[in-house]
């Protein structure tokens, strides 16, 4: 009992008791009420990692948390947690009960990338996906007692993984996230709005207003990460905390290089007598790059056109159709050169036949002996009615052992788009061989590689040929100036050129690019194109199904176990 302001006892709820006098006026409390003590649990929270004997209290506090979304994870897949990574899985409790946790697992996230759905990253709850040698901690669950949801644990926990991720120098964490204070706003506004508007502070969404206050950031938003998730009308968002601290760890052996050192050639076309002629050309190039110690070495677009005077047909569309009889055993030779010269080849472009189709072809042979290939999309108007040629409908970003790289054959360039989304997908280098006859139409490519350099944060090489080929009718004239390209900020050269050719001369180019500098330019320049793009109102996307969209819609909800259909875990 606290004791009123005209000294009759008075009751907790502020009106006077039995004995007392008239109910309490609304106002000032007394100061006797505001020192009066309350009663406090008594607390005693310590920060642990978990235990397999922790799994009946873990599945009491799941079936409670999730009793909407199939509750807890199994025994076996909460063992399969402790026994891969047992420093990840964190918990709290209180007074010796277990009230709060996180779970996770570390991932090399190029596997995966942006576009994964929880159970593909969580192997459908085997975790066999979880790589000590990785570089990202995934969040697999967090969750919090009823009872302590005012306590803030869940900041508690997440300062745990922040710690986690700094002591085992992991590049950043990564979680999905729900969104369930969208349902309400669903008929109002998209998605991309609704985060807007809750990383504005317009709205409070009881998961992500949480997320970001603990640092994150949305790296997109994604629709049926969990189908099942009615609160968030399947969306979630997919986000990322860097650690400021992490330090890219060296290998012995074998480690993927900061500095690289590339090789162009300006190619002369001349006259030849035969495919050992050309083939001989091609060894002169790669043995003179290579010798600089070069990473990699790019030809020209259609750098083989010599070869179509041997053909002795008049009609350029037979004469070309002819001449990609060729491009198989020069391809293999470059396969060769590659593994025996130490050297990955960009090897220009070539004509490829096939099924009755001409395409513009482009091939990447790179020194461990494997070959991928990079078909043109856009044919010029040129190219569809002199040869009736068509543009190829897959676009690749290529791994290889300098990092991630793309091919834009020559008028590819020119379409924004397609350098956006190999940038998404972590490229830094792009490689355009090309091939111009007037200055006009080199301008052109040479313009829009620069645009791409700054809008994709990137190094850009551009390379093509020079000289005339009188009895090749379509391919007669040359114009080039092969050069490299960088961002334009203050690390890198003032006109933002690398390095650049002498105009239609015979030649080799060597350039050393820091790909570190990109690094701090995407978190420090003095714009960052990348980071301040306004995905809320724009998005680029590839529109064409392909195989690979084929394979994410297997690896979809519907076919995942319900044991491993997890929640889109509250809060990572």
């Amino acid at each position: 009992m606290a004791t009123s302001s005209n000294g009759k006892s008075a009751g907790s709820n502020g009106h006077a008791t039995p004995g007392g006098a008239h109910h309490k006026k609304i106002g000032k409390p007394a100061l006797d009420e505001l020192l009066t003590p309350t009663a406090v649990p008594a607390h005693k929270l310590v920060l642990r990692t978990l235990r397999r004997s922790d799994f009946k209290t873990i599945k009491n506090i799941m079936d409670q948390v999730y009793s909407n979304m199939e509750g807890a994870w199994s025994a076996d897949e909460f063992s399969a947690l402790i026994r891969k990574f047992p420093e990840g899985q964190i918990g709290i409790e209180d007074n010796g009960r277990l009230v709060a946790a996180a779970l996770a697992i570390i991932v090399d996230y190029d596997k995966y990338g942006d576009k994964h759905t929880y159970a593909k990253i969580t192997g459908n709850g085997k975790f066999d996906t979880h790589d000590s040698d990785g570089d990202t901690l995934y969040g697999v669950d967090v969750f919090v007692d009823p009872e302590y949801r005012s306590l803030r644990l869940g900041r508690r926990l997440y300062d745990a993984r922040k710690e986690l991720c700094e002591n085992l120098n992991l590049r950043a964490m990564v979680a999905g996230g729900r969104i369930p204070g969208y349902a309400q706003y669903a008929s109002e506004m998209t998605p991309a709005k609704y985060v807007e508007m809750v990383r504005n502070k317009e709205l409070v969404d009881p998961i992500l207003t949480f997320q970001l206050s603990n640092e994150f950031y949305v790296r997109k938003i994604i629709r049926g990460y969990l189908p099942y998730d009615s609160e968030s009308k399947a969306y979630a968002t997919l986000l990322e905390w860097i650690n400021v601290y992490y330090e890219e760890e060296e290998k012995l052996i074998g480690n993927q290089k900061s500095n690289v050192r590339i090789g162009i050639v300006q190619w002369q076309m001349r006259a030849t007598r035969s495919l050992e002629d050309l083939l001989q050309q091609i060894e002169f190039f790669v043995d003179t790059v290579s010798g600089y110690k070069s990473d990699c070495v790019m030809f020209p677009e259609f750098f083989n056109a010599p070869l179509m005077a041997l053909t002795n047909e008049d009609s350029p569309a037979v004469a070309i159709r002819a001449m990609a009889a060729f491009t198989e055993p020069i391809k293999v030779k470059m396969m060769e050169l590659a593994v025996s010269y130490n050297i990955n080849i960009v090897a220009g472009s070539m004509p490829v036949y096939r099924d009755e189709k001409l395409f513009n072809v482009a091939f990447l042979c790179r020194r461990d002996g494997t070959v991928d290939e990079q078909y043109k999309l856009h044919v010029t108007p040129d190219e569809a009615s002199y040869w009736g040629m068509r543009g190829g409908d897959k676009l690749k970003c290529f791994d290889t052992d300098f990092g991630k790289i793309g091919i834009l054959v020559c008028y590819d360039v020119e379409f924004p788009e397609l350098s956006r989304m190999l940038s998404d997908e972590g490229m830094k280098i792009l490689f355009v061989p090309f091939w111009t006859d007037t200055k006009n139409s080199y301008q052109r490519v040479r313009l829009c590689a620069q645009a791409r350099a700054i809008e994709n944060e990137c190094y850009v090489a551009i390379t093509g040929s020079v000289g005339n080929l009188p009895r090749v009718e379509n391919m007669d004239i040359q114009y080039s100036q092969s050069a490299v390209f960088s961002p334009s900020d203050f690390a890198f050269p003032h006109d933002a050129i690398v390095a650049e050719a002498t105009p239609n001369t015979e030649m080799t180019l060597i350039a050393d690019l820091d790909l570190d500098l990109l690094k701090d330019l995407n978190t420090s320049g003095a714009v960052r194109n990348l980071r301040d793009r306004r995905k809320d109102l724009y998005s680029v996307s590839w529109v064409k199904k392909t195989e690979r969209d084929d394979e994410l819609l297997e690896q979809g909800a519907e076919r995942v176990p319900k044991t491993s259909r997890r929640r889109a875990i509250a809060a990572g």
